[in-house]
């Protein structure tokens, strides 16, 4: 029996001095940090092209020329296409030569009339005579009025002869050939779109609406760059936009207000009609204490972290979280700036136990 219970006792010292060997976990612990996070809301959108026009002819004839390929940038003013132009070449011609006659009659008028005028003042005429000059003249007159508007007319109806575009866009594929005959107004020629700027239009619930504008009267947002575009490849597009408008309605049976937002595209990589993912700034950046999300546990007190303390031993600490952005809680009150939170190995820590604290590898 004596044997026995030297071998028992043998077997515990052991026990302990194991148990005392055994070293602490490993944990990864990084420190709480003053960081500028902005508060944000995501929304599915849509772009829309600042400007689409259907280029119709304005007079009728033979498409003698299509001078664009399609899909290509084209300026203001660029002629598009060009219409046959010898029968409306000659109509300025014709009428040019019916004002220059109507002209030559009206002066012919008027000479008659002054004649007249100075006989009846030597009283070698009669008065009806000169009211009948007078009135002659009066015609002549209207004759050149009415030819002149004839030859501004015929003027137009030439220039029409050339489309242009309105404005610099890309165009889309002609939608007849050269050599067509084509009427005034029978239909679209083709479409220009001006892509730069481009518009993103948005649903936005009306309480996160009301919240945002409050900030932007508050000063603590802004419209301005307070937009930016996720595309349908995951891309962020570069450029922040502007939000320009806001309905004055609300959608029925959504709840939601229509935004609207203007983003700079000089290289044309937005496309009129793509699906995008629309992320509205709602605040401002300002310092903020923050930790990582994972850092962050609950229980039935509510929420806490824990700390790498004195002595390397794990502290709990009941925290505040205001919110979370960005993969980080923000902390109102229960931590300050450089304190270690533990972030990896949260499951093999107690309160008050020592931890083996390395910072977080890069990548």
């Amino acid at each position: 029996m004596t044997g026995i219970r030297l071998f028992l006792g043998t077997i515990c010292l052991g026990c302990a001095a194991h148990a005392q060997q055994t070293p602490p976990p490993s944990v990864v612990a990084v420190p709480a940090t003053t960081m500028e996070l902005t508060r944000t809301a995501t929304f599915n959108g849509r772009l829309d092209a600042d400007r689409t026009v259907a280029l119709v002819a304005r007079v009728g004839g033979m498409l003698e020329e299509i001078r664009f390929e399609p899909g290509e940038l084209v300026a203001e003013g660029q002629v598009l296409f060009r219409i046959e132009k010898d029968l409306f070449q000659t109509a300025v011609k014709e009428a040019e030569g019916a004002l220059r006659a109507a002209e030559a009659a009206r002066d012919r008028a008027r000479l008659e009339r002054d004649r007249q005028a100075e006989l009846v003042a030597r009283n070698a005429a009669a008065q009806a005579i000169l009211d009948t000059a007078e009135a002659d003249l009066a015609s002549r007159e209207g004759d050149v009025i009415r030819l002149s508007a004839a030859l501004d007319r015929a003027r137009l109806n030439l220039s029409y002869t050339e489309i242009a575009a309105p404005f610099a866009g890309r165009i889309g594929p002609p939608e007849v050939d050269a050599g067509a005959m084509i009427a005034a107004g029978a239909g679209p020629l083709a479409v220009l779109i001006r892509l730069d700027p481009m518009h993103a239009e948005f649903q936005v619930p009306t309480a996160v609406l009301r919240s945002y504008l409050e900030r932007v009267a508050a000063g603590a947002a802004s419209d301005i760059d307070a937009v930016t575009l996720t595309l349908a490849n995951g891309t962020v597009y570069d450029r922040p936009g502007d939000v320009d408008f806001v309905d004055s309605a609300v959608t029925g049976g959504t709840d939601s207000v229509t935004l609207r937002a203007r983003f700079d595209n000089p290289e044309g990589l937005l496309l009129d009609g793509e699906l995008v993912r629309v992320q509205l700034t709602a605040q401002q950046p300002a310092p903020e204490l923050a930790v990582p999300q994972q850092a962050v546990q609950r229980d039935v007190q509510g929420a806490f972290v824990l700390v790498v303390g004195d002595g390397d031993r794990a502290e709990l600490r009941r925290v505040t979280v205001r919110r979370t952005a960005r993969g980080f809680a923000v902390i109102a009150d229960g931590l300050a700036e450089g304190e270690r939170v533990i972030t990896e190995g949260l499951n093999k820590v107690r309160p008050g136990q020592p931890v083996d604290a390395a910072a977080p590898v890069d990548g």
